[in-house]
């Protein structure tokens, strides 16, 4: 019998009667034919009060901390799973909830966003094979040493991932508050369709760029290991949007979606000496665990000297300013300049591949706004520009206009 893994995040499970609509879903697949692994998060709001609760007990600025930090919040999907499994049970199937160490999922040492090594599908399959419904809680793992770890953001739909790649499951359902991938944001954009199909790669991309639907680590694992993922609402029936491989159809979309983060950070260092050159700010800036996005470099003082202007998360940028201000002295720049203010906008499409023309186009478009264009960025299926915060939601709208994805 075919497996179909269910995953259901915060807000499908966010208080009882909705826990009971997440066990009538598991109930239909089962009438359906297929066995059932759930797989769930905590429920919506739980998880943020236990990291508050945290934060206020310690600095957790060491490995050691984070581990009891791991242990805190992985409570929150120990309940919503048991309370999954007793409403299951209620209409008189067997039903169990299991939690990251009693399956196991074995995870590296790296306490608060653990990557996983292993899953034991062997108890797992023992309750299929019992016609057991197994209920896990995602999100939360073990160490081979036996300590509680985490995933990250996303890790529910990560672990669900995992699990339906180690039991080699027909298809990965992750059920949200959405009705799938659309073209782009509809909060920002009224007339944004729904995808009906989208390649791992433009996931990946559009997860990697701001679009909140699923966390890049579950599209890597999906697109690493072959899983159909399905993405679906848990409140109504749409079919919800499928991620496989690129498909003929496909590619004759020229852009597939627009996307946008303001979650972006600009700095500008000016007269840099070459002797320094970039691997000096950017060796300094990694050790202190800062993740630089956008980059572009210039010569200037007749090839004497460099500017360069890069970007990185907001939460981190008085914190690289502060480190980039105390180690003037040894990076030798004449100029620093700063702007929290800024997004990033961009358009993806594996139609990309094969269509010329698509960057001009983009480029035209904004500039038809007198939308400045700060930094670009690009790969065989993305092309990213970096543009004043204020003007954003516009820039979105132009873009998903230009390209014809208004419904």
């Amino acid at each position: 019998m075919a497996i179909i893994v269910k995953k259901f995040g915060g807000t499908s499970v966010a208080d009882l009667e909705r826990i009971k609509n997440v066990a009538k879903l598991v109930m239909k697949e089962r009438a359906n034919g297929y066995q059932v692994v759930v797989v769930v998060s905590a429920m919506a709001t739980v998880t943020n009060s236990l990291v508050d609760l945290a934060k206020k007990a310690s600095s957790l600025d060491d490995n050691e901390k984070l581990a009891e930090y791991d242990s805190i919040l992985s409570t929150g999907e120990q309940i919503s799973s048991a309370l999954l499994a007793l409403i299951l049970q209620s209409y008189q199937v067997k039903a169990r909830s299991w939690l990251g160490w009693q399956i196991p999922t074995i995870t590296d040492n790296t306490h608060s966003k653990a990557n996983i090594l292993e899953i034991n599908t062997d108890k797992i399959q023992e309750a299929l094979n019992l016609d057991i419904i197994p209920v896990i809680a995602g999100f939360q793992a073990v160490t081979s040493n036996g300590r509680i770890t985490t995933i990250g953001r996303g890790g529910s739909d990560t672990t669900a991932v995992a699990i339906a790649a180690a039991l080699k499951a027909e298809r990965c359902d992750i059920y949200t508050d959405v009705d799938g991938i659309f073209t782009a944001d509809p909060r920002i954009v009224s007339t944004a369709s729904k995808l009906d199909k989208i390649s791992y790669e433009e996931m990946l991309e559009l997860a990697s760029l701001g679009a909140k639907v699923l966390h890049t680590r579950s599209v890597i694992m999906a697109m690493k290991h072959h899983v159909l993922v399905r993405v679906l609402s848990s409140f109504n029936e749409d079919s919800g949007t499928i991620l496989t491989n690129e498909d003929k159809q496909m590619e004759q979309r020229l852009v597939t979606a627009v996307t946008c983060t303001s979650d972006e950070a600009r700095i500008t260092l000016s007269g840099l000496p070459k002797t320094i050159g970039v691997t000096a700010i950017f060796s300094l800036l990694a050790e202190h665990g800062i993740n630089i996005d956008m980059i572009v470099q210039n010569s200037s003082n007749k090839g004497r000297n460099i500017d360069i202007t890069f970007t990185s998360g907001k939460a981190d940028f008085h914190k690289l300013v502060s480190i980039l201000e105390k180690n003037k002295s040894i990076l030798k720049y004449s100029d620093l300049d700063a702007d929290p203010n800024v997004s990033k906008v961009s358009v993806i499409g594996v139609g990309m591949l094969s269509s010329a023309g698509v960057a001009q186009e983009m480029f035209k478009a904004l500039a038809d706004k007198s939308i400045e264009i700060i930094v670009i960025s690009t790969s065989e299926i993305k092309i990213s520009v970096l543009i004043a915060e204020e003007y954003m939601e516009l820039a979105v709208r132009t873009l998903h206009s230009t390209f014809k994805l208004d419904s």
